[in-house]
Order: C-alpha cells, then structure tokens, then sequence
C-alpha cells in the first residue's frame, strides 16, 4: 500500500446528485472541492432509481392517455408496449451504466474526483482505498460532507431469502428481459411503481402487501386509487399478505414463495421493496464518535450532531430528513451555502427559511409517485397535520368534475386534497391524484412552502380549460 497526503478546502463522500450539487456550491463559491465515489458518479437515481424507473412508467403512461381520448384510442387499438424498444430507451438514460458525461461535467465544473471508498479517518480527514489499491489521505480546510445515500434493506429471518436472490430496486430498474411472472413484496412507492411497470411491459405481477393499503405515507384515498388502477391494470394485488419461507433450486429457476396463510405462489423473478437504510456502515464513523450503520442526524444547516467543531455534515438520504432526490439536492444548496459561509467566517442564518436551513423538508417536502394513476402530494396529510396540533379541515374535489380534465382524457378520475389551516388561512398540505396531476404538484408547493395567504391564492386566476382549474373549487371549499 502506498499513501500521500493531499489537501482541499471541502471532500465530499459520495458522487450522487447530492454529492454532485454540494460540490458545485462549494466550487461556485471559490472552494477547491474533492468528491470521493466507489461506484458510478450519478448515483442511485442516475443508473438505478429515479432515471430508469421513469424511463420504464412513461410509455405505459403515453399509451394509457391515448386510450383515455376518442379518436387516438381507435388509432391505438389493442396495440401493446413494444418491451425491447422500451428497455433500449431506458438503457439510453442511464447512458448503459457509463458515468463518461457526469465524470466530464466534474472536470469542467472545477470538481475533482477519487473513486475509490471513502473512509473518516479523523477530523476533516477522510482515507481513499482506490481501484489500484492504493491509499490516498485527503484532508478538508473547512468541510467534509457525507452523500453516501441509502441502500435496500431486506427482511431478516426468511428462509431461503438470500438463496433465492430476490431483487432490489437495482435488478427492479435494470433488468434487461422481462420475467414472466414477477412478484413484488411491498407496497410502498417503489412496489407500485415497478409492478405498474412491469405490468405493463408484459409480465403477470403479483403485488404482496402486508398492511391494507398501498402507499401508507399519503392520504388513504390515493392508495386506494392506486389499487383500483393496477387492479384494472391485471396486477393480482393482495393485501395482508407475509411472506414466510422462499425456494429457489439451485438459485436459478422459479421462486417458490410460501405465505402466511398458506398459499404458495411460483414466479420467475422476486422483487423485494421493503424500506431502506443509510450506507454508513463502513465509512469511518467510530473515528469520529458516532455509530457505523446510523443515519446521521443533522440540525436544519445539515451540520451533523454530535461532532465537535461544526466540520462533518451530511445531506441526502444518509440524514434521514427527507429520502427524495430533489430534496437532497436541495439540501445540498443548503449545505453548500452553510460551508462557504462558515469558510468566510460569516454566521449561518438558520431561521425558518433562512439560507441556511433546509426548512422544506419539514413543511413542503413535493412527491410524485408514477404509478397508475399518478399520485402528487406536498406538505402535511390530514392526519400529520392533526397530530401536530393544528386546526385543519380537509376540501376534497373530483379532479374530473373540471372541464379541463374531462378535455385530457374521457371518463377522466380523479380525486384533490388540500389541508387548510383555519388559524393561519393557509395550505399546509395537499394531495392530487389523477393522470397527469405531477404537473399540477409545484402549484401546490408554492403555495405550502410560500405560505400563501387563501385571500391571495383567489386572485392567481387558472388557465381555462385546463385540469388546474380544480383549484378554484378548492379555494371556494377553503372559503366555505
């Protein structure tokens, strides 16, 4: 092993879209910036997650829209997905699993990289085990940022789980043929998401949940329309459902999946979507007090507790805060904007919606799931909103009650939900859940996160006749 010493104002462990953005917002700012990644830079969502998933969900979503129009539906007739023309679309985004463009945008954004893994080594010092099997010791002036993201986490004490080889969300997205038959345990946002999929690129999917409802983060309503959607779709969805024991014969073949109550359930692939846990089980964090395999808990600067000296920060998946891909690079704004204020010996300015506080992720943190039908939710459920303490009443509206909807698709349905602080006169949550309503989301955002009074919100008047419309009826339903 040979070693050298290197030095920089700012590392940053983990090349993913988190990593990426706190990079540049510390390059931006004048700091010489180091990013340190073992994998492909990009990350999960560039080659296994929200890049390949959405690659695989938008032709089913195309082909569902011309179905739902008179006059395109005939053109389209009984016509079926072209799988292979899918999947070589998906491997274009995902550049087939080549990190050349992202790599050439670190060059020419001023970012150097490591690949190799990272390790806390002491403070602001992190140790690189590269591919040559070399080791480099850098070491940060200011700032060490944490970008490690998240990995699948599958149940423990199922037999035969691990024989069996079940998928992640990494086989999930980059798989190159289509099972036959595909069975998918979980039934939060990666389950219906890739059994809306798969479903629709030809296998007989199976959708095992052990709760009752689908999607338990959001309003109960949007995970009932999501069933009734993949229902109608040909998914087999079955709710209170355990899987006890799986066989597969030589690893290789059909899963034999038994169940709790008995049943037995063959299929040629198993997708495992059952949570997830931050990787941070070997990159060094004994060295620094903390507990390898935790989240790392942060105040709203991101800056991580429990170390001494205001240096090791962690933003993204790792913290825990919110696991999106938008909100970790928007903590990554944060985050990078916290370092160079402290590098200047400027006071962070951590109030609510200061620039130094990743306040969204609390109060308007946007989702979309792409499933069928799409589900968009921002801010508070009714019941999250209860337990907080605030006064709040839910205005629902039929999406498809508004003439804009009825032009998108026939027979269109749809359902909108905002929560409405009755104290402050505001939105502190909503929930849409239709074709088409992702584009709807970032209305709802700006209102949350905005804080928007309803007496403002009657004035920003609605393009007619298009699906936003269904804002008016929320806003007269607010006004009571």
């Amino acid at each position: 092993m040979t070693s050298s010493a290197e030095e920089y104002d700012v590392i940053v462990l983990g090349a993913g879209p988190t990593g990426e953005n706190v990079a540049d917002r510390t390059v931006a700012a004048g700091l010489s910036t180091v990013i340190v990644e073992a994998e492909l830079v990009g990350g999960e969502c560039s080659y296994w997650a929200c890049m390949p998933s959405k690659a695989l969900l938008r032709p089913a979503a195309a082909l569902d829209d011309a179905r739902a129009v008179a006059g395109s539906r005939e053109a389209v007739g009984e016509r079926k997905l072209d799988a292979a023309a899918v999947l070589a679309r998906r491997d274009s985004f995902t550049s087939h699993w080549k990190d050349d463009g992202q790599v050439e945008w670190l060059r020419d954004t001023g970012i150097e990289l490591v690949r190799g893994h990272g390790r806390l080594s002491g403070v602001r010092t992190v140790t690189v085990e590269t591919e040559d099997g070399s080791e480099r010791v850098l070491t940060a002036r200011h700032a060490v940022a944490v970008c490690t993201g998240s990995r699948p986490v599958l149940p423990s004490g199922v037999p035969g789980l691990a024989e069996a080889h079940p998928w992640t969300n990494r086989e999930a997205t980059g798989s190159p043929a289509v099972p036959g038959r595909l069975a998918v345990v979980g039934g939060g946002v990666v389950g219906v998401e890739m059994a809306a999929a798969w479903q629709a690129l030809g296998s007989q999917v199976t959708l095992l949940v052990r709760g009752d409802g689908l999607l338990p983060r959001m309003e109960p309503f949007a995970g009932e329309l999501v069933a009734e959607g993949l229902r109608e779709a040909g998914v087999d969805l079955r709710f209170g459902v355990e899987v006890s024991a799986l066989e597969r014969a030589d690893g290789s073949g059909p899963v034999t999946l038994a169940l709790g109550d008995g049943q037995r359930l063959v299929a040629d692939e198993v997708l495992y979507a059952t949570g997830r846990a931050p990787r941070t089980a070997d990159i060094g964090l004994e060295q620094v007090g903390l507990r390898p395999g935790d989240w790392l808990a942060v105040d709203d600067s991101c800056t991580v507790a429990g170390v001494d000296g205001g240096w090791l920060y962690a933003a993204g998946d790792v913290n825990h805060r919110a696991l999106l891909t938008h909100q970790g690079k928007y903590q990554a704004r944060i985050t990078g904007a916290a370092i160079a204020a402290r590098a200047e010996g400027r006071a962070l300015d951590t109030s609510r919606w200061g620039a130094h506080a990743a306040s969204a992720d609390v109060a308007g943190a946007p989702q979309v799931v792409f499933t069928r039908p799409e589900v968009a939710a921002v801010g508070l459920t009714l019941e999250a909103a209860r337990r907080a303490g605030l006064r709040v009443r839910a205005v629902d509206h039929e999406i498809g009650a508004v003439a804009g909807a009825s032009l998108y698709a026939d027979g269109y349905r749809g359902r909108a939900r905002v929560i409405f602080d009755q104290d402050r006169e505001v939105i502190v949550g909503a929930c849409l859940v239709g074709p088409g309503v992702a584009e709807l989301l970032h209305s709802a955002t700006v209102a949350v996160v905005g804080e928007v009074p309803i007496d403002r919100l009657w004035h920003a008047v609605p393009a007619y006749p298009t699906i936003s419309e269904v804002w008016l009826r929320l806003l007269e339903g607010c006004r009571g």
